[in-house]
């Protein structure tokens, strides 16, 4: 590796790489420590076995590089992940570099919605036009995005809508619009949960992000939507908000 980021005081780190063939994380494989350095050489190998090539094709390589601390938990340096589909095995020399990217365990990416309110009908509209950066689901580094909308008042869950799924992509285009019936004077206990989840055929659909529309939402770019909306009626007010995990 070269020119990894100085972790420790003496302006040099220690690192080592966690090595994991995904979707499997039990087997961890790991480098030794190369003490005092910035640009490690290991020239070390690892093998797994029993991979013949079209088994190779559904698999993720995930290399993570951590310093080592005597007396702390190990700091994350960075990450990759090299899906194996992407790589030429009849190459002889695979040798390549690859950026390492910092650990993001809570981006879990944008969404860009419209909220519109008819005082006339007691009708609320909210659009998810689309997202972006979404964070990979599957170990295709994709996911198969969908959304998911809930109308609660106060704590009380009232109705829930569901779009269709959009499949292998972190930037999906929805469109979605759904419509509920708020009379105006319960407009101010109503709250809208959205969550973007991820469609899974074999096991347990998981979310990916979710935010809170209304007057306490679950953050201040949701709070000032919610409230765009009331003071500008019959007009769509359209916000990108950054998705909260679950």
């Amino acid at each position: 590796a070269k020119e990894l980021p100085a972790k420790d005081l003496s302006g040099t780190s220690d690192p080592y790489v966690r090595v994991t063939l995904l979707p499997d994380k039990k087997h961890k494989l790991e480098t030794k420590i190369k003490r005092r350095t910035l640009h490690p050489k290991w020239h070390e190998t690892f093998y797994f076995e029993g991979f013949p090539i079209q088994k190779l094709q559904s698999r993720v390589l995930h290399l993570h590089v951590f310093d080592y601390d005597r007396f702390s938990r190990d700091d994350s340096i960075g990450e990759v992940h090299i899906p194996l589909c992407q790589v030429d095995f009849s190459e002889k020399n695979n040798t390549f570099w690859k950026a390492l990217h910092p650990l993001e365990k809570n981006k879990c990416g944008e969404i860009l919605t419209s909220l519109m309110y008819q005082p006339s009908t007691s009708q609320l509209t909210l659009t998810v036009i689309k997202c972006r950066n979404l964070k990979a689901k599957d170990i295709n580094g994709k996911s198969d995005p969908y959304v998911k909308v809930w109308l609660y008042f106060g704590e009380k869950r009232i109705e829930k809508k569901k779009s269709e799924v959009q499949f292998c992509t972190l930037n999906p285009e929805f469109n979605f619009s759904v419509m509920f019936d708020v009379p105006w004077e319960r407009i101010r206990e109503c709250q809208l949960n959205v969550t973007i989840m991820d469609h899974d055929k074999v096991g347990r659909n998981e979310a990916i992000g979710k935010i809170m529309l209304g007057k306490a939402g679950s953050g201040t770019s949701e709070t000032k939507h919610w409230s765009d909306m009331i003071t500008k009626p019959r007009q769509n007010v359209v916000q990108w908000h950054r998705l909260k995990p679950e």
